[in-house]
């Protein structure tokens, strides 16, 4: 048996990549706009804050046990299917969150716009996995991941000066319009769904990982650390005095660390700022960053072992290595190809 070497790809983004930017966009926005408007949501339902920061508890609850099902939804309906059909639903209960007339209301509408919005971030990036060769992938995951970053940014910075000027109910309908734009959208190509022999196969293989379970961990610790002080620092901010359009460019400051810019103009602006210690200048980076992309065996290698971490099977992992230490490749750096000579 031979490897046969397929030819180099050239591709670059996955078709409709910006509106898989602009559904994560949105996503983010609905998940992080209601810190800086808690402690006015309180005021005008007369309730204490601790009541009301049940609704943003209720949102992420919701976010995170959606996670799975919609993941499986995906797998066995399709990424473009199960995205249109979570705006769509994102969308009412938006609206509804915005015209709530009393706390415990607005504490169902949110649970309900969280597990729909739960979908968005996940479907943007297995698509973008399911459609872009792994030679091509990191840029258009880098303009998505700069995508969700601008939207958490703009959701503080923007529920802040509304709730200063126009009152907190437009904060929230204002991702509403958003995602029934989008769920009606031109239509992305549906990749075709990898078809696994029941429901709860894909769920069984995550379990039996061990690193899976550690990855699980660190996300959960993570995800505690950051939505707990994102979600108080802007009452916090509030009890001490401060507006909330001041509350909101604070938090805002969280989303922008993700954006010193892409590719060539993100490694010349980290050199400027002093962010790199392996480089004296914006050339030297280039060329180290070049380096460590270019397609061969030694990324091949680093993909295979980077890999290993996570993937109990060893089959595809022996191919990779073994293609990397002969000096044959495979640029896709997914799926090993390989025909038998007769």
């Amino acid at each position: 048996m031979t490897l046969t070497v397929p030819e180099p790809v050239t591709a670059a983004p996955a078709p409709g990549l910006r509106l898989l930017q602009a559904a994560g966009f949105v996503s983010n926005f609905d998940r992080f706009c209601i810190a800086p408007i808690l402690v006015v949501i309180a005021s005008r339902f007369g309730v204490p804050v601790h009541t009301v920061v049940l609704a943003a508890s209720g949102y992420y609850l919701a976010y995170g046990l959606m996670q799975p099902v919609w993941g499986a939804a995906g797998d066995r309906w399709g990424r473009v299917r199960v995205l249109r059909i979570s705006l769509a639903g994102a969308a009412p209960d938006a609206w509804a969150s915005a015209l709530a007339p009393s706390t415990p209301v607005l504490i169902g509408a949110r649970a309900a716009t969280g597990g729909f919005f739960a979908a968005s971030i996940a479907a943007c990036l297995t698509y973008v996995g399911d459609t872009v060769p792994a030679a091509v992938r990191q840029r258009p995951l880098s303009a998505l991941m700069s995508a969700f970053a601008a939207g958490t940014a703009a959701a503080t910075l923007v529920a802040g000066v509304s709730a200063h000027l126009l009152g907190w109910r437009p904060v929230l309908a204002l991702p509403g319009f958003f995602a029934a734009y989008l769920a009606v959208a031109r239509r992305l190509p549906e990749p075709e769904p990898e078809r696994s022999g029941s429901l709860l196969a894909p769920f069984r293989v995550v379990l039996r990982s061990r690193w899976q379970w550690y990855v699980m961990a660190v996300a959960l610790l993570a995800g505690a650390v950051l939505l707990g002080f994102l979600t108080y620092l802007a009452p916090a901010l509030e009890a001490h005095g401060a507006p909330a359009s001041l509350v909101g460019a604070v938090a805002s400051l969280h989303g922008h660390r993700p954006l010193p810019g892409h590719f060539a103009q993100g490694a010349r602006r980290m050199a400027g700022l002093g962010l790199s210690d392996h480089a004296s200048n914006d050339t030297a980076l280039l060329a180290a960053l070049s380096r460590l992309t270019r397609p061969g065996p030694e990324r091949d290698l680093r993909i295979a072992r980077g890999r290993q971490l996570f993937h109990d099977e060893d089959e595809p992992l022996t191919r990779l290595l073994a293609a990397a230490a002969t000096g044959t490749h495979d640029t896709d750096g997914t799926r090993g190809a390989s025909s038998t000579d007769g």
